[in-house]
């Protein structure tokens, strides 16, 4: 039987390894918050938290209670859940955890969780609170599978994606109730205002597709990430898996596959 996967996140890197999970025949459930804040939301397995059911690269994911999770997947669907953690810790007891959440710390997340825990991008230390991490650092060494000590830290520099870095990634001036005036796939130009902050216009720095914004009617604090435009101008892109995504997946399911294989092993020595 295949080991029960708990991933912590359900954003668009996060779906990068549910994804290649699910598609390697693992059983996941995700655990979300009760109000995701995640801005790439059509290629994020969590957004079955706002819309009920989300269907991304032929997967359909839906927001479910814990009662829900066995009959869930059982119907090859993949479970999203809002309730606590640690509740799903105690009443799950997943094989694996994943803890994808990208805050760029650990928000809790110990080798004790689980018989085998990975930590998706800085903020883990692989030996000490988890047995592996992922490199999430676009590069050489993105979604490699490191066993002894940390990730790159984060730099503060969003990854350049059509030649821009700070200029795709719009963020919030101020405190205050988030409201989108255009939609993922459309196309904006530059100081074109796709939003409001409260009153305050919120404008496009670039010309491109917009391939990320934040949902409507959220209350969303200084410098909050609202929006994250592509100069590609492909808008295919706001509907697949990026490369970033599926390239951490893929060290993700590398990990997984390597400690299944060797616990079998081992089982096959008794």
């Amino acid at each position: 039987m295949k080991p029960l996967i708990l991933v912590r996140g359900g954003g668009d890197i996060a779906s990068g390894a549910i994804y290649r999970l699910r598609r390697a025949g693992y059983p996941v459930v995700v655990n979300e918050i009760a109000i995701p804040t995640m801005i790439r939301r059509e290629v994020s397995y969590g957004n079955a938290v706002h819309i009920g059911e989300m269907v991304l690269e032929r997967l359909v994911a839906r927001h479910v209670s814990i009662s829900e999770v066995q009959d869930t997947l059982a119907e090859g669907v993949i479970p999203v859940v809002t309730s606590s953690y640690e509740d799903l810790l105690d009443r799950l007891h997943p094989d694996i955890v994943v803890d994808a959440i990208l805050s760029k710390k650990n928000l809790g997340t110990t080798r004790l969780d689980a018989p085998f825990v990975i930590g998706v991008g800085p903020g883990f230390s692989a030996g000490r609170d988890v047995n592996v991490v992922i490199e999430t650092m676009r590069g050489h060494n993105l979604g490699r599978c490191i066993y002894d000590g940390e990730a790159e830290s984060n730099t503060g520099v969003p990854g350049n994606v059509g030649g821009y870095t700070h200029e795709r990634v719009v963020h919030s001036p101020k405190s205050g109730l988030f409201t989108a005036k255009r939609h993922i796939g459309d196309e904006v130009q530059a100081n074109e205002v796709i939003g409001f902050v409260d009153d305050t216009p919120i404008r496009a720095k670039i010309t491109g597709v917009l391939r990320g914004i934040l949902h409507s009617g959220l209350i969303v604090s200084d410098h909050f990430k609202l929006a994250d435009i592509d100069a590609r101008c492909e808008e295919s892109h706001c509907y697949s898996i990026s490369d970033k995504s599926l390239a951490v997946g893929g060290g993700v399911l590398e990990a997984v596959t390597a400690w299944d294989y060797e616990r079998n092993q081992d089982g096959m020595h008794l």
